[in-house]
């Protein structure tokens, strides 16, 4: 496999292909299980994380997978690392690197993005363990007086400064600046919030030096609040998602995998598919790099029982396909009418 910078991101974001986020910390993927009444041991987070990475057929979707460093460090029940499982099968290992979202000083209800310290070691860890890619995300939070500029300028640098480190450590940086859904702001907010963000973290990656033709960017759609009064039609969230990243993301990216930030599986399946059908020249690649949307099923379907293995990889499979066909605009709805086994 060719370990140059530009051939992983165009890998990552092949025809048809998009990227599988299986990166919650210990605690989120516990919520998850508990809200199941599956218990969350290493051993049932192992054996989830397995039942996802072996689903037959899914690497035809699949260009490479996220993983949290606990997962990163455990082995198949074959005994095989799962950054080499993941290598085998065709999909490109990556792995989360921040230390998670902590309260921005001087700033009520903001957060700001930590794991800089010692950040290079790791990566170069990472690197020998397999890791081929790398992710950090960022949390904006809308309101009618937020994001501050403070908080929109330190997580910006803070991406940047991660994504330098990167590229020096021979790792694709995806870069995940999200404005959250949570509250009852607009779509035209949301837009508004949205762009400020994109052209606040772009400045910033100019400044650190890093070669937009190596990362990728992982966006919030733009999309009204969950608690917005007025609905917002799929075409809409299309049309404004579109308008803001040709305004704000450089045509040098060379993709752009959209995060679901708690989107319904359906939904996040279907706004993906309509931004790739609309007719403007989109000069880089769209795809996903879903986790709940992707996972929520297959989860569901596994339940933590070994006789459900089939039926979650199975489901993990329907959505990989519809999601695939979604990123190149030909998705439809009878690809749901068949069912996840058949």
């Amino acid at each position: 496999m060719n370990h140059d910078l530009g051939s992983i991101a165009a890998a990552l974001v092949a025809k048809g292909k998009g990227i599988l986020a299986a990166d919650e910390t210990v605690p989120t993927l516990t919520k998850r299980f508990d809200a199941l009444g599956i218990q969350s041991t290493e051993q049932s987070r192992c054996a989830y994380r397995e039942m996802l990475f072996t689903s037959v057929g899914a690497a035809e979707f699949i260009s490479g997978v996220i993983m949290y460093d606990e997962t990163m460090r455990q082995k198949s029940s074959s005994g095989v690392s799962f950054a080499h499982l993941l290598s085998d099968q065709g999909m490109l290992p990556g792995i989360k690197v921040d230390t998670g979202a902590k309260p921005l000083a001087g700033s009520s209800g903001e957060k700001v993005t930590e794991g800089l310290d010692g950040l290079r070691d790791r990566l170069s860890e990472y690197r020998d363990m397999g890791a081929r890619f790398a992710k950090w995300r960022a949390v904006i939070r809308i309101t009618n007086t937020l994001p501050s500029a403070a908080c929109v300028s330190a997580n910006a640098h803070a991406l940047a400064r991660y994504a330098a480190l990167c590229q020096e450590q021979h790792l694709v940086p995806i870069v995940e600046p999200e404005v959250l859904m949570d509250g009852s702001h607009t779509i035209v907010r949301c837009e508004d919030v949205t762009g400020m963000v994109l052209h606040a973290v772009f400045r910033a990656l100019v400044e650190q030096r890093v070669v937009l033709e190596h990362m990728l960017l992982k966006p919030n759609m733009v999309i009204a609040g969950d608690e917005c009064s007025r609905p917002v039609k799929v075409q809409e969230v299309a049309v404004a998602t579109l308008r803001c990243l040709r305004r704000h993301v450089p045509a040098a990216v060379p993709g752009i995998v959209f995060l679901s930030g708690g989107q319904d599986d359906l939904v996040a399946t279907a706004h993906l598919n309509a931004i790739n059908r609309m007719p403007r020249p989109k000069p880089w690649k769209i795809s996903f790099s879903y986790g709940r949307a992707l996972q929520d099923p297959a989860l569901k379907a596994w339940h933590g029982r070994d006789e459900n293995l089939k039926l979650g990889q199975q489901a993990l499979y329907h959505r990989a396909r519809c999601n695939g066909a979604a990123s190149l605009g030909l998705y439809t709805d009878e690809m749901e009418a068949v069912s996840a086994g058949g």
